[in-house]
């Protein structure tokens, strides 16, 4: 299974721990850091990795919530049936810093993974394995 990683650009190092998990739990990861180079069109790379993809793991940070790529990424998923159980939110961050954010009304209906500490935590981690492994 290809997962697609959503992310903020300033949320790259735990995205990368995330792949990093996903990927030692047998995954296919696309993750931009790797996947888009430079002088590549990144946006269409990022179709290309969501096209390849069939799951999403969305890394929700109070940075995130403040993007439309984000959103925009759930959206495309909502609409894909490959994604269908397949989309993730993965909550992360201290919950303070999630006052005032609106959080997705449709993460009520997805297996969302709640990360202590930021993701330091493996075990952490390895839940969103857990999940994706469920859903395939």
């Amino acid at each position: 299974m290809k997962v697609f990683i959503s992310h903020s650009s300033k949320d790259e190092a735990l995205a990368s721990q995330i792949t990093g998990s996903l990927e030692a739990a047998g995954f296919d990861v696309w993750f931009d850091k790797y996947e888009v180079l430079p002088g590549d069109n990144w946006a269409a790379k990022v179709a290309q990795g969501l096209r390849e993809s069939d799951a999403m793991v969305v890394l929700v940070t109070p940075t995130a919530l403040e993007s439309n790529r984000m959103q925009g990424d759930i959206d495309y998923a909502l609409t894909q049936r490959r994604f269908k159980g397949r989309l993730i939110p993965v909550l992360a961050g201290d919950a303070r810093g999630f006052q005032g954010w609106s959080i997705p009304w449709i993460f009520e209906h997805l297996p969302v993974v709640t990360l202590q500490d930021n993701g330091t935590n493996g075990g952490d981690l390895n839940q969103i394995a857990e999940v994706l492994k469920n859903a395939a």
